[in-house]
């Protein structure tokens, strides 16, 4: 099932975009290691700049991008790259203990 959700999920982020180029996440290829297992997905962001002003925005939509895929239970979203990427990390995830 672990291909065929993480296609899914591709999908959803493809509608995810960046008001300021107005490109997907996908098409930016700013989404990283991508896995899927028991319903769990995991991936990275990685903002186009280290100090790109909307990073913590864009992690929220992609997370609710990703939850909103059939099969889909937990998503675990990391930022890296960003100088705020600890703060943005522990504010997405938080709230799925």
């Amino acid at each position: 099932m672990g291909k065929e959700i993480e296609s899914k999920v591709i999908d959803a982020l493809k509608n995810v975009m960046d008001p300021e180029t107005g490109m997907s996440m996908v098409d930016m290829q700013l989404i990283d290691n991508l896995e899927e297992t028991d319903g769990v997905v995991k991936l990275e962001f990685v903002p186009s700049s280290p100090m790109c002003p909307i990073a913590f925005y864009l992690a929220q939509e992609i997370k609710k991008a990703v939850l909103s895929v059939p099969g889909v239970k937990k998503a675990n979203i990391r930022c890296k790259g960003h100088i705020m990427e600890e703060q943005i990390n522990k504010a997405v995830n938080e709230e799925q203990a």
